[in-house]
């Protein structure tokens, strides 16, 4: 889940089938932050090592990033104006920043911005822990794929042979084809279950069995097989899940304990920990997270007990460790974790564009893997180009971060000339606002839900609540598409013969959706 295309059209799937946790965003806790404090408050806090402040060169390069985030779209013939990360966060609301970007092996830059906990003014320094998210699916698929390389599991094998305190329920999904690990990786197992919004603190914890059978006081539904196994790619948490409890069925070790061993510890992790909730000696350390509003997370961070998918505490410099110990792996020059046959099973395509737990593209000769994530006020991404040797990780303490992370990210490839995240261009009509008469209605795509479409003259735009809870603006590139400010995003109408509109293609990425007319 690394670009803004991809989260949407996950967004998309995953919301209209009532399973978009991430999108929770319940008002909460004062203080509130607003854009205005935060404009005066976020200035960046310097937070460099001696190399970076001893080198002009680096420093102007950083430089340049800071102010020149960029956005999603630009406009044929209208410059994109340059953004500053500390006007951005206020834009956003997003309280505080961590990056770190690396390159063959090494650690070259980290910068952190405005604050861990805005009501204590306590500053984001490279030590703070934020949530990772859905990244800690890629972290926990390397201790699954050393037991592999071990011996204990096998990539292939029906999970329910070596499961012992729970079984994947069998039904006629699974007659004939098997829940495996392979397919777990690579979220082709055909289980459910999106995503997950942890537990607040005043909330009880479940335990991972009542998470796997959806029984209170698990907030999320039961883990089950509902398409046969090796046939479809959706994104499934769930499946981590059962992963998580087959790991320490076969060790017999709590999951936590099996992370920091196999992997946390050998790649130099030393910050983090999958421990959940996160030990009382160590609760310092944690960012508070906070609402797109710019609200604190009522309650405080939550409690992921769904460790495997949503549980790692994390710095931006201990993904980059990660990453660069996957790197030397695929090319040989370690086997800390994996040896150099099984880092490149991890990084071979499974199906679709999808690893053995990381994302994977291809943009000319570049291949890359990563991965993104997003916990109840918390927001990440980690992007690693598995031959160069760079790659840079971005980790923030809102649900608004997203937007504002992808926005670094584009400075960043600008500044290295990566052929990744670049705006996409679009042509701007002028269009008589009369012809959009018969646009608006409710659009419904079969098996995933409704768009609606207002006409606010002089514009159309839509609403649908992967989008958030304000109506987007759609802009005319001729008077049947149109395209949004967000992200690769199109939406073309469709006309009878009487000229009457039916329907709308949604085009997002390289995935497209047929949008009938209903009202």
């Amino acid at each position: 889940m690394r670009s803004t295309t991809t989260r949407t059209l996950l967004l998309l799937i995953a919301t209209f089938a009532a399973l978009a946790v991430a999108l929770s965003g319940s008002s909460s806790l004062s203080p509130k932050l607003s854009a205005s404090s935060l404009s005066v408050a976020l200035a960046p806090i310097p937070q460099s090592s001696p190399a970076q402040a001893s080198d002009p060169a680096l420093a102007a390069r950083i430089a340049r990033i800071e102010s020149g985030l960029l956005p999603a779209v630009v406009i044929k013939g209208q410059p994109p104006q340059s953004m500053t990360i500390a006007d951005r966060m206020a834009h956003h609301k997003v309280p505080g920043v961590g990056v770190a970007f690396f390159d063959h092996g090494q650690i070259i830059w980290t910068k952190t911005y405005g604050f861990a906990d805005v009501a204590s003014k306590k500053p984001v320094t490279p030590d703070t822990l934020f949530q990772a998210a859905s990244i800690s699916k890629p972290v926990a698929a390397l201790a699954a794929l050393r037991l592999v390389q071990d011996g204990k599991l096998s990539l292939d094998e029906d999970v329910n042979i070596k499961l012992r305190t729970w079984k994947v329920p069998e039904n006629t999904f699974t007659e004939k084809e098997k829940v495996t690990i392979r397919r777990i990786l690579s979220h082709s197992a055909g289980l459910t279950v999106h995503g997950f919004a942890g537990y607040a603190s005043d909330e009880p914890i479940p335990t991972v069995v009542q998470i796997l059978n959806g029984e209170k006081p698990a907030n999320s539904d039961p883990i089950r097989v509902d398409v046969v196994p090796g046939t479809l790619w959706r994104y499934s948490g769930g499946g981590y899940v059962v992963l998580q409890t087959l790991m320490s069925d076969i060790t017999g070790k709590p999951f936590p304990q099996i992370m920091r061993d196999l992997v946390l510890g050998p790649a130099g992790m030393t910050h983090s920990t999958y421990e959940q909730p996160l030990p009382q000696n160590r609760t310092s350390e944690a960012a508070t997270p906070y609402r797109a509003n710019g609200d604190p997370v009522k309650g405080g961070w939550h409690t992921y007990p769904e460790m495997a998918p949503a549980g790692l505490w994390t710095t931006p410099s201990d993904l980059a460790r990660m990453a660069m110990e996957v790197q030397a792996e695929y090319s040989g020059k370690s086997s800390k974790i994996l040896s150099q046959d099984m880092a490149r099973q991890m990084l071979t395509r499974q199906i679709g564009t999808w690893g053995l737990g990381f994302g994977l593209e291809t943009k000319g000769d570049k291949p890359s893997f990563g991965h993104g994530g997003a916990n109840e006020g918390f927001r990440c991404n980690i992007q690693t180009y598995t031959d160069s040797g760079q790659g840079f990780a971005v980790m923030t303490n809102s649900d608004s971060g997203g937007e504002l992370t992808e926005e670094i990210f584009r400075a960043v490839a600008k500044e290295y000339g990566w052929p990744d995240y670049k705006p996409i261009e679009h042509t701007l009509i002028k269009a008589n606002p009369a012809t959009f008469a018969a646009y608006p209605g409710t659009y419904e795509i079969p098996g995933v839900g409704k768009l609606t479409i207002i006409l606010k003259s002089p514009s159309l735009y839509v609403e649908a609540e992967p989008f958030g809870p304000d109506p987007i603006e759609l802009l005319p590139e001729s008077t049947t598409q149109f395209f949004v400010l967000s992200g690769d995003i199109t939406f073309t109408f469709h006309k009878d013969a009487q000229g009457a509109i039916t329907g709308l293609t949604l085009h997002a990425g390289s995935q497209t959706f047929e949008a009938k007319k209903i009202s």
